[in-house]
């Protein structure tokens, strides 16, 4: 049975993971073009982070970053670090960790939700499954500036 719990993102196998996130991302992406957060700043009181286990083994994880809006509007937030592991691939772990994320993201009554994913063929399933969940491409959003190496998705939730 897998379980999807908040994290520490500092946590051994977890900073592993995220580490090699860090590095395909590194090496599929201009450095200029890498938006991935490492373990420490996961650890902002704005993520909340998550990790999926099957009998305590690491299957991957995900963030939901709260992002800052005007008093009295409705909140956004934006989709962080979703990695599974190599040997969880094609589990179905991605879509159990997106449609957690979604649900805390509706509990908390967020308007929006937004990501940013590459361009490469690399970044392919990635787009196929945030848009076989309902995301369409948008412009870019919070700090980030339009890059032909990034795609930018949001939910209307």
């Amino acid at each position: 049975m897998i379980s999807i719990d908040r994290d520490d993102p500092a946590r051994q196998d977890v900073h592993q993971l995220l580490s090699e996130h860090l590095a395909d991302m590194f090496a599929t992406s201009p450095a200029e073009s890498v938006h991935a957060l490492d373990h420490s700043a996961l650890s902002a009181p704005s993520i909340t982070f998550w990790t999926a286990r099957e009998a305590g083994s690491l299957l991957g994880c995900g963030a939901l970053k709260v992002l800052d809006s005007p008093p009295g509007s409705p909140g956004h937030g934006e989709i962080k670090s979703m990695r599974t592991t190599a040997k969880a691939r094609g589990r179905g772990v991605a879509t159990l960790m997106l449609r957690h994320i979604l649900d805390d993201a509706r509990d908390r009554s967020l308007e929006r939700v937004y990501l940013e994913t590459g361009t490469e063929d690399y970044f392919a399933p990635a787009r196929r499954l945030y848009a076989r969940n309902g995301f369409t491409e948008c412009p870019p959003f919070a700090d980030y500036v339009p890059d032909h190496n990034s795609v930018f998705m949001e939910l209307r939730l």
